[in-house]
C-alpha cells in the first residue's frame, strides 16, 4: 500500500498497478486521520483514492458549531472542487482506463450527493453518500432567518432529481439530522430519474455510524453490510 500527501490531500493507493479512482469527502471535522484511515482502507480493495481536503485553500480553521459553518460554506464553490479533484484522478497515468467515484460522510455526504446532481455529468461515474444531509429546512441545516441563497441555492432533496449517475446512499433510521420522511423525499425525487439509485436504512443506526472512533455512534453490523455494498457498488460501476 502506498500513501502520499499532495495538493488536493491525501492519496491511498494500491503498490503497483493501474486501478479505479475514488474521491472522499471527509466530515464537517475535516480530513482527519479516521478519514485517512478510511481512504486506506479502500484503497486496500483495489481502488486509487483521494481523502481531498475541502479546506486546505483556508486560514484559521476554527469550528465551534457545525450547524452554521456548514451553513456558511458555498455549495457551488465546494462541487466545483470536487469536479477539479474528479479531473485530477482522471488524468493520472495510474488510473487510465477507468472512471472516478465519490463518496463523503456527514457534511461529505451531503456533498457527495449534490455532486452527483450538479455541474460536469461526466465527472464521477458512481456515488455513495453516507448519511449525508438532506434537507436544508431543519436540522443542522437550519438557520435564523434563512440560507443565503447564493451558497446554498437548492438542498439535495431538489437537486435529486437531476442526477447524473448511479447512486448509492446510506442512512441511519435513528439520525436526528436526517429524518425519515427526507429518505422517502430523496426517493421520492430519484423515481423520476433514469440512473440506478438505492438508499439503504439501518434499523438501530444513527449519525456517523461508520465512525469507530466514536463508540457512541459506531454501529459495527451496519458498518461491515454497508462496507461490502460500497465495495461492490464501486466495483461495478467505475471498471474500465
Amino acid at each position: 500500500m502506498k500513501t502520499q500527501t499532495c495538493e488536493f490531500g491525501f492519496l491511498a493507493a494500491p503498490d503497483s498497478g493501474s486501478h479505479p479512482a475514488v474521491v472522499m469527502i471527509h466530515d464537517v471535522w475535516g480530513l482527519k486521520e479516521h478519514t485517512r484511515d478510511i481512504a486506506t482502507r479502500l484503497a486496500g480493495e483495489g481502488f486509487r483514492v483521494l481523502a481531498l481536503d475541502l479546506y486546505r485553500g483556508m486560514s484559521n480553521v476554527k469550528i465551534e458549531n457545525p450547524g452554521p459553518w456548514i451553513q456558511g460554506l458555498s455549495d457551488p464553490d465546494i462541487v466545483a472542487d470536487l469536479h477539479a479533484a474528479a479531473a485530477f484522478m482522471r488524468d493520472r497515468p495510474d488510473t487510465a482506463g477507468h472512471a472516478v467515484g465519490l463518496t463523503g460522510f456527514c457534511m461529505g455526504g451531503m456533498y457527495a450527493l449534490l455532486a452527483a446532481c450538479e455541474g460536469d455529468e461526466s465527472a464521477f461515474a458512481a456515488v455513495a453518500p453516507f448519511y449525508g444531509m438532506l434537507s436544508y429546512d431543519h436540522g443542522l441545516m437550519q438557520a435564523d432567518g434563512g440560507l443565503d441563497p447564493a451558497k446554498k441555492p437548492r438542498d439535495p432533496i431538489a437537486a435529486a432529481g437531476d442526477l447524473h449517475c448511479p447512486v448509492l446512499a446510506f442512512f441511519g433510521a435513528e439520525d436526528p439530522y436526517i429524518t425519515l420522511d427526507d429518505i422517502a423525499a430523496l426517493e421520492e425525487k430519484f423515481e423520476g430519474v433514469s440512473h440506478p439509485h438505492e438508499c439503504v436504512t439501518y434499523e438501530g443506526a444513527g449519525h456517523a455510524f461508520m465512525n469507530d472512533t466514536y463508540p457512541d455512534a459506531y454501529r459495527d453490523d451496519a458498518a461491515k453490510d454497508a462496507w461490502g455494498r460500497l465495495v461492490a457498488f464501486l466495483g461495478q460501476h467505475l471498471s474500465g
